[in-house]
């Protein structure tokens, strides 16, 4: 109970997550179909998707632009530094070179004129020596040299040098500077506690000494600084009256002694005892730099003053637009402060590879979203094209259903009143009528069946196009099938005057697995044509095996050789299978391994005539359906244009191939491959024993006519000779160690040698020879029989009519030999005496609710010694064969109202299946059983219905096989006979 319980509790809880999962998976769907499944929603999204992927990459585009930019003009802004910061350095580093030489001026000063007694130095001496030194201090116009006087030393001093201290005027803002020109009336210096007069100078500024430079401010005020601080000291930038260009004086400080590093300024102004100045011109000293560099006009330098205020030094009017660098410039003097400014001389180029970069982008981005949007609008395209492709493949399925619903029911519709008049027009025949009625018995038939053939031909080619049309796999006798099929064309082949044959090789095997019916098909389809195009010659059918035809070069001699079957010139036979892919080089593997198989046969079967041929300009649509080689062809012959095509599919099922060829007023050769199965059991139905070690000699001018009759006599097992020379024919009768006693001559040789007999006849009769052979005349439908039968009497000749059959022509010679069968059959079909021996004794049960189809069937059965019982419904057949009971077999219709034939051979097996089981079990004694030890009764379908589907359910419900209506009474004798030779074995 614990047990059962937590089951149930256990179910109870997958039930209710099944429960859950089947909401979630409704709440899916529904969420799909209405939101992201619908066309609308799915479009909208993806506009704005599309929308959104434009304006991302337009922005990213412009990101990349602005990037690439920035990178440029960093990359600008890196060169104009690097230009600017060199320059710098060079005008600092030549700057330093010019001031180094002046203190070396100023120590040269110091050590010769000061500490030297007296003096070594003079004005003259300065003068030349600055002359020549000129050259290493090129940025500099002109020096001079000032001396330290104090008040007291002002007299002495005056009267050493012969002149008086004069004052120096100068402007402290845009009044320009006097560099080389005196005043023109100097005026004395006023008294000070220091002077500082120049004694020495250029020969180009001498007239700058004896002025006081003290008396002036700013060189008073460079001068205090110089000697403090005991470094060069520059002055603010001002204009050259000489050039008329900026420049700058230089001081520097000279000491009595040397002064140690550390001094402080009261001790330097203490050793200070003169003044040593050099003039610069800036102007000058940067044009020189920049000649001295390549790239002079890539930049535009500006030099600037920037100690009090910005003060330009070199250079015109700078602009602050555009792009610029600053260096700054240390000429020695920590008070003063210069800068470099640098531009370039030309506007920036655009920036075309950002410009091409961020274009090119957005270009491949839009590219992109195109593709995208173009992809997705196919698979949206591809969606509802699929969508409606399901939709469609719905109503196709739909339609097909219907339409396989409607053949069936148009089949079994039609075939069941066509089974009741063929049925009854064949009872009609084997009553007695006279010639007239007989006529009129034949014509119907011919028309019933002809309209049973065209109802099977366009419900083969509904098949194909639905692609249900499928094949059987059973054993039959190819032989046995062509001579069936001999016997069809008998009527219309002599009513023409046609020879009909047929000639299989030794090779092919005597049964095969495969579909009769199908086969039976396309052979009758290319007869059929063969029959109803040829007025005059023959029709010749070969079979022979793919690989035969391939290595041996008999069947191309047969092909090609001039003497025919009807003596009429045909077509060449091989041209209508050199296009076949079996026989081609390319394909040799594939052969080779078809042909190692033991059990797969392929047959190659030609239908050779001599009618009127195919116009070449219809050849090509030989096998499209419905078509035909011209308007008339239908009037004349008839036909639906659709027999070849359907055995075209039919070759294609069975895994070969189908050509022709054609020539008009000649003849045509239609040939096909097949792909068969070798069935294990032989079938040796004709080999009686009454024939073995049998001789017979066969005299026929034409070798292919001589070789299909040697053929159908090996059939019956005789051992058979050919000839064709009449004079032959006696030596062969007495040579060898068998006894000919057979002769076959074809009525046209015996025809063509009359006066030959006679003599032939007492020749024989002469030797004494006491057993005579049995003559026999092979008679074409083009001989007239009448013609000349008086001879053939006379000699106690006996005429086989052709088409030889292997049936037929053992009947006859049975009969001619005295072998007890009398009576013989027409068109070589099985005789009824042995189909009356077969199923007398025998009960069958009919069932079929249309009391025609009873009278048919149950007529068909009794003439062949059956004992018939009919039943009109489905539960009448349950009662009847319920076990135990008296029946060996059973015909049912498969539609029947309230119980149909597929639920009335269910029950029968069930309850058959239960007796056998009970008396297994031993509950059932076998006396109760009846003779039967397993109770299992052949139930075979009546069915109007040719749907593959319907054979299949056939099998399916427990039945044995089925007969297609309208059948023919040898359907039945055929179906039931195999179960009687199974239980009689």
């Amino acid at each position: 109970m614990t047990w059962f319980g937590d089951s149930e509790l256990m179910d109870r809880k997958i039930s209710f997550f099944s429960r859950k999962r089947k909401i979630f998976v409704d709440w899916r769907d529904h969420l799909y179909n209405h939101y992201l499944g619908s066309k609308k929603v799915r479009e909208t999204w993806w506009r704005k998707l599309l929308l959104l992927w434009v304006v991302g990459w337009f922005i990213g585009s412009i990101w990349i632009f602005w990037f690439m930019n920035s990178q440029a003009v960093e990359k600008r802004r890196e060169t104009l530094a690097s230009m600017c910061d060199e320059r710098a350095r060079m005008l600092q580093d030549q700057f330093n070179v010019s001031m180094n030489h002046l203190q070396a001026l100023a120590i040269l000063v110091s050590t010769f004129h000061h500490s030297k007694d007296p003096p070594a130095i003079d004005q003259i001496t300065f003068a030349s020596y600055a002359e020549r030194t000129a050259f290493e201090r090129p940025l500099t116009s002109g020096v001079a040299y000032a001396v330290k006087v104090l008040h007291h030393e002002r007299e002495q001093f005056e009267k050493q040098q012969g002149w008086t201290i004069k004052k120096m005027y100068s402007s402290k803002k845009s009044q320009a500077r006097n560099d080389g020109a005196a005043p023109e009336i100097p005026e004395t210096s006023p008294v000070a506690e220091e002077y500082a007069p120049v004694i020495f100078a250029q020969d180009a500024y001498k007239h700058v000494i004896s002025l006081d430079m003290l008396s002036g401010n700013e060189d008073r005020e460079n001068i205090l600084r110089a000697r403090e601080s005991g470094t060069g000291v520059l002055t603010a930038p001002f204009r050259l009256l000489k050039s008329n260009r900026l420049g700058v004086i230089l001081t520097y400080a000279v000491y009595k002694s040397e002064l140690p590093s550390n001094a402080t300024p009261t001790e330097r102004i203490r050793a200070a005892i003169g003044y040593l100045g050099g003039i610069f011109d800036i102007e000058a000293l940067v044009d020189k730099l920049l000649h001295q560099l390549a790239c002079k006009q890539s930049i535009m330098v500006n030099v600037y003053d920037t100690t009090n205020g910005k003060i330009s030094m070199y250079g015109s009017n700078e602009n602050n637009n555009g792009m610029y660098h600053i260096s700054a410039l240390n000429f020695g003097d920590p008070v003063r402060k210069h800068e470099m400014h640098c531009r370039f001389t030309q506007k920036p180029p655009l920036p075309w590879l950002a410009i091409t970069t961020s274009i090119g982008t957005l270009v491949i981005a839009l590219l992109i979203g195109y593709i995208f949007h173009a992809t997705v609008n196919r698979i949206v395209k591809v969606e509802d094209d699929y969508r409606q492709m399901m939709e469609l493949k719905k109503r196709a399925e739909a339609a097909d259903v219907a339409k396989s619903q409607f053949l069936a029911t148009v089949s079994h519709e039609i075939r069941t009143p066509m089974n009741g008049v063929l049925g009854m027009l064949q009872m009609l025949m084997d009553t007695d009528l006279d010639i007239t009625q007989q006529d009129y018995v034949r014509t119907a038939q011919a028309s019933g069946k002809a309209l049973v053939s065209l109802i099977n031909e366009v419900l083969d080619q509904a098949k194909i196009e639905s692609g249900k049309l499928e094949l059987e796999a059973v054993q039959f006798d190819l032989r046995a099938l062509l001579d069936d099929i001999l016997s069809l064309f008998y009527g219309k082949a002599q009513e023409k005057g046609l020879e009909l044959a047929v000639y299989i090789s030794d090779q092919v095997p005597e049964t095969l697995i495969g579909d009769p019916g199908r086969m039976r098909q396309i052979i009758t389809n290319l007869v059929g044509n063969s029959i109803k195009f040829t007025e005059r010659g023959h029709i010749y059918i070969t079979v022979h095996l793919v690989e035969e035809v391939m290595s041996s070069s008999e069947v191309e001699k047969e092909a090609q050789t001039t003497s025919t079957l009807s003596d009429f010139p045909v077509v060449e036979r091989r041209q209508s299978w050199d296009s076949f892919k079996i026989f081609n080089k390319e394909s040799s593997a594939e052969n080779s391994s078809l042909s190692s198989s033991p059990d797969l046969i392929n047959l190659i079967l030609s239908v050779e005539d001599t009618g009127v041929g195919i116009p070449f300009e219809a050849q090509s649509r030989v096998f499209t359906p419905f078509m035909q080689v011209g308007p008339s062809i239908s009037r004349i012959h008839g036909g639906t244009g659709i027999g070849l095509s359907i055995s075209k599919c039919l070759v294609g099922l069975m895994k070969g191939e189908i050509g022709f060829v054609s020539k008009p007023q000649i003849g045509s050769t239609f040939t096909f491959t097949a792909a068969l199965t070798r069935a294990r059991s032989n079938s040796s139905e004709y080999k009686s024993n009454e024939f073995q070690g049998m001789k017979a000699l066969v005299v026929d001018h034409r070798p292919v006519r001589a070789k299909v009759t040697k053929y159908h006599l090996q059939r019956l097992g005789i051992h058979v000779e050919l000839t064709t020379d009449l004079g032959e024919l006696l030596p062969k009768i007495n040579k060898g160690d068998l006894v000919v006693k057979l002769v076959l001559i074809d009525k046209e040789t015996w025809l063509k040698e009359v006066n030959f007999w006679p003599i032939f006849a007492s020749k024989l009769t002469k030797k004494g020879q006491v057993d005579i052979p049995k003559l026999f005349l092979l008679a074409n439908p083009t001989n007239s029989i009448k013609s000349n039968s008086s001879s053939s009497k006379e000699y106690d000749s006996t005429i086989i009519m052709k088409p030889l059959r292997a049936s037929m022509l053992q009947v006859t010679l049975q009969r001619a030999l005295g072998s007890g069968y009398r009576e013989n059959c027409r068109n070589g079909g099985l005789n009824g005496q042995s189909l009356r021996s077969l199923l007398h004794g025998r009960r069958i049960l009919v069932v079929d609710d249309n009391v025609v189809n009873l009278r048919v069937a149950a007529g068909a059965l009794k003439k062949y010694g059956a004992e018939v019982a009919c039943a009109d419904s489905g539960k009448k057949a349950i009662l009847a064969l319920s076990p135990p009971h008296d029946f060996d077999a059973c015909f049912m219709d498969i539609q029947m109202p309230e119980m149909d034939g597929f639920e009335a051979t269910r029950r029968i097996r069930e309850m058959e299946t239960d007796l056998n089981d009970r008396t297994l079990r031993g509950e059932v004694s076998e006396g109760t059983c009846g003779s039967a030890l397993q109770w299992h009764t052949p139930i075979l379908a009546m069915t109007a219905d040719v749907i593959q589907a319907t054979h299949e359910e056939c099998l399916k419900s427990g039945m044995d096989g089925y007969v297609s209506k309208p059948f023919e009474g040898e359907q039945l004798y055929r179906e039931v006979a195999r179960f009687f030779k199974s239980t009689s074995i």
